[in-house]
């Protein structure tokens, strides 16, 4: 199910826990460039190589934004998948799925022709007024923290 936000829009609200022992809440980061990435699955496969890369580039990220990665696990997993990575930014966990279906990416899925429920791999860069500033519908995750840096510096630029 494709997102239906698109730039210009006002960010969903939302308040979820993260592997941090916080409370997350947009309303918090008012005046904050914020980045939320949806991954499907904690420690698999595309998942921890975007987690990675991430991580990675953390030192051209920080500076830029609050980035959080989002996911339907708990936070029991998230923080197993932090620790064995060494993951530097909070993962939220969405565990009802309510946030994810407020961004429009919870859904329908088929994987090796099985259909289940699930989260697309897509990010939103959020500007510090609380509108969506870019939207990344489907992901790759090679190379995707670049693309998140550079879209970041491109949307900071146009401000």
């Amino acid at each position: 199910m494709p997102t239906t936000l698109t730039e210009g829009d006002s960010a969903p609200p939302f308040e979820l826990d993260s592997d941090r022992g916080e409370r997350v809440r947009l309303d918090g980061l008012r005046g904050k460039w914020v980045v939320l990435y949806w991954y499907p699955k904690d420690d698999t496969p595309g998942c921890t190589a975007e987690a990675c890369e991430i991580r990675d580039n953390w030192s051209l990220l920080s500076g830029e934004a609050e980035l959080y990665g989002v996911s339907l696990d708990s936070i029991a997993s998230h923080e197993k998948f932090r620790d064995k990575y060494g993951l530097p930014f909070a993962l939220l966990a969405d565990e009802d799925h309510a946030v994810s279906d407020a961004y429009g990416v919870y859904g329908k899925k088929t994987f090796a022709g099985h259909e289940y429920m699930g989260v697309d791999r897509a990010t939103f860069i959020i500007d510090p007024q609380g509108k969506i500033a870019r939207v990344f519908p489907k992901v790759n995750p090679a190379g995707h923290a670049i693309e998140i840096l550079q879209a970041l510096q491109e949307a900071k630029r146009g401000q």
